[in-house]
């Protein structure tokens, strides 16, 4: 078992390899938590790969009840991005030896930029690829670029990324009705909410985007306020993810 750290586009991001006594055969699995990362790396290495190397790699329900139940305390974004890791790796495992069930899947590609031409561009260049469904944000999450201190932060106020949600949603709204103008209704288009906005306002941005057929709405809501999710089902028809 072994953590690959990479960072690409900046973002750090933790791949678990396992591997097994069978020529050839491996898994790859996603470990990632981007803002402690290198402590996620510690912790499948120093304390789960002495766990699990010698193991069979089979037994993967059995593996996560060992991993999950071996430290007295447990979960936690740290822990639980470990064991999804190498979960994930050993299910690869599993599927290689089952066997493939479908020739291939649609994938979604990530669309960004500055303003609508340059997204429409980008858009334009994955439809040559063949790509079919794409992911579009303007000006990464929240629609303000990280690092900076935008317009929307109050006065006096540290460097750092500042939401003023009214406004992007108003502009995300504005950003699929420029899209589906261009492009038309044959792309499938998803977008990334990215749990920044209040609960109540994710029901009016799903509500606004309604119109324009999106494939599905991300993370609009954060994790500790998923019984929106329910009201937020009975109050649009458009599928979350």
């Amino acid at each position: 078992i072994r953590t690959i750290c990479t960072a690409p586009e900046g973002i750090n991001l933790v791949t678990v390899k396992v591997e097994t006594n069978q020529p050839g055969l491996y898994g790859l699995g996603c470990a990632t938590f981007a803002y402690r990362h290198l402590t996620v790396q510690h912790l499948i290495e120093n304390y789960l790969k002495p766990l699990l190397v010698g193991r069979d790699a089979e037994n993967i329900s059995e593996l996560w009840q060992l991993m999950h139940q071996n430290g007295y305390w447990r979960n936690g974004p740290i822990e639980n991005n470990a064991i999804s890791g190498i979960d994930m790796a050993l299910w690869d495992i599993k599927g290689k030896l089952a066997g493939k069930v479908r020739e291939g899947i649609p994938v979604y590609r990530h669309v960004d930029g500055k303003d609508i031409e340059e997204i429409c561009e980008n858009i334009q260049r994955f439809q040559e690829m063949g790509i079919t469904h794409l992911r579009c944000q303007c000006g990464g999450y929240g629609g303000e670029t990280y690092g900076c201190t935008p317009k929307s932060a109050p006065m006096g106020a540290h460097p750092g990324v500042y939401l003023d949600s009214r406004k992007y949603m108003r502009d995300t709204v504005k950003l699929f009705e420029q899209i589906r103008n261009r492009i038309g209704y044959d792309m499938e288009l998803v977008h990334d909410v990215h749990e920044r906005i209040a609960p109540i306002e994710a029901v009016k941005l799903a509500k606004e985007l309604e119109a324009f057929d999106l494939f599905f709405l991300e993370d609009p809501v954060p994790l500790e306020q998923i019984e929106w999710l329910k009201v937020l089902r009975e109050q649009t028809s458009i599928p979350i993810a």
